[in-house]
């Protein structure tokens, strides 16, 4: 290994350490902060050790620095302006736009590296798998982030969208995809497979988001920034990049994760989520079937709430989807704070999918200055600090 081989492993191991610190310390909004400057500090790092390389070798053309500069520009200038100037209201269809740039951004990578090998030969198994992956996954999150951004964004309708013989397409799709990967892998290269493997991945990512339902999109925003990860990985394996590798393992494992914990909390499971088997979160319809016992509801009024909390002594306030949609996180730390000023202990019970995607009741809560201890809160004049748990 050269010096500058070396110097470029070390900088790409400094790069996913940051990442993987910053992960760790995203754990807490305490540290949110320093999570964010440390990844962000990996990734510059990262981008700039890639420039010197391609620099060194001189692998790039003149035309080609004037598209990876202004690429570049155009990225951090647009990455910096929205991340200012976003209402946090609207972060969960920023989040989800992310989503798709690197679905994209991945699925792009491969198609690019398939169409730079010598056509008619057969591609190694060690490149070819990688290249359907990537192309299928990366396609797959393009598609499916956008329809998920639509629908945060209000401009597709939030309520499922399902129309007949929708599983029946969603399987001949499945199946078409399942055909081109294999004729990629094992027929000698061709353009037709891949582009055929492409466009059967983003019909089948509008198909899989479409019948979902608002009120599910935390879950959808998790399982898609989990293909992200993967997809990038995978890109990472068809350009022998080890920086990319390490982040889309780690951003597909987190998702994976955090997958699982929002299904076990909505009592779903992963296979469900993955066919598309749920998403009526926010469609109308009765608690209980007919042949069900029925369900005793007790109607209350405003005055009624407001009295049964001017004689509590403790208050378990649980936000979920409504609060959200309704930009409602103000009005809640006004009256968390009008009872703490009355001697009432208030706490906070969040649930994983509570919000408009992955955590977005504690950020809706913390732009509304509620802070986060582990300790019960104070009485008296005390700042409002709550305890957060999960139910």
């Amino acid at each position: 290994m050269t010096g500058l081989e070396t110097f470029v492993a070390f900088i790409y191991l400094a790069a996913a350490v940051c990442y993987v610190m910053g992960l760790h310390l995203m754990r807490s909004p305490a540290t949110a902060r320093e999570a964010i400057n440390l990844s962000a500090a990996g990734m510059v790092g990262a981008v700039a050790v890639t420039c010197f390389v391609i620099l060194y070798k001189g692998t790039v053309r003149p035309l080609g620095w004037v598209a990876l500069i202004a690429g570049l520009v155009l990225g951090v200038l647009y990455g910096a302006v929205k991340a200012r100037t976003v209402k946090m209201t609207a972060m969960p269809q920023l989040v989800s736009l992310f989503n798709a740039v690197g679905g994209g951004a991945a699925a792009t990578i491969g198609i690019f590296d398939f169409f730079r090998q010598q056509m008619g030969a057969h591609l190694t198994l060690a490149f070819s798998i990688p290249i359907v992956l990537d192309v299928v996954i990366g396609s797959v999150t393009f598609a499916g982030s956008l329809i998920a951004t639509g629908k945060l964004e209000g401009k597709i309708a939030g309520k499922p969208i399902t129309f007949p013989g929708a599983k029946i397409l969603n399987l001949i799709i499945v199946l078409v995809i399942l055909a081109a990967a294999v004729l990629i892998i094992g027929t000698p290269a061709s353009y037709g497979y891949v582009l055929l493997a492409l466009i059967a991945s983003l019909i089948f990512g509008i198909l899989m988001v479409l019948p979902i339902g608002g009120a599910d999109m935390p879950v959808v925003v998790s399982l898609l920034n989990a293909f992200t990860g993967l997809a990038v990985a995978m890109a990472g394996f068809v350009i022998n990049n080890q920086v990319l590798i390490i982040a889309g393992a780690l951003v597909g494992a987190a998702g994976t994760i955090l997958t699982l914990q929002m299904a076990a909390a909505m009592n779903r499971s992963v296979w469900n989520i993955i066919a598309g088997g749920f998403g009526t979160g926010d469609s109308t319809g009765t608690a209980a079937g007919a042949g069900d016992v029925p369900v005793n509801v007790k109607e209350t009024t405003a005055d009624d709430v407001g009295l049964q909390l001017a004689y509590a002594h403790n208050v378990m306030i649980v936000p979920g989807y409504g609060l959200a949609a309704a930009q409602a996180q103000h009005e809640c730390a006004d009256l968390a704070k009008l009872l703490t000023d009355n001697g009432v202990n208030v706490n906070y019970a969040i649930h994983p999918v509570a919000g408009r995607m992955p955590g977005h009741m504690n950020v809706l809560l913390a732009e509304a200055n509620v802070l986060y201890t582990n300790e019960t809160t104070g009485r008296g004049k005390q700042p409002v600090l709550i305890r957060r748990t999960s139910l």
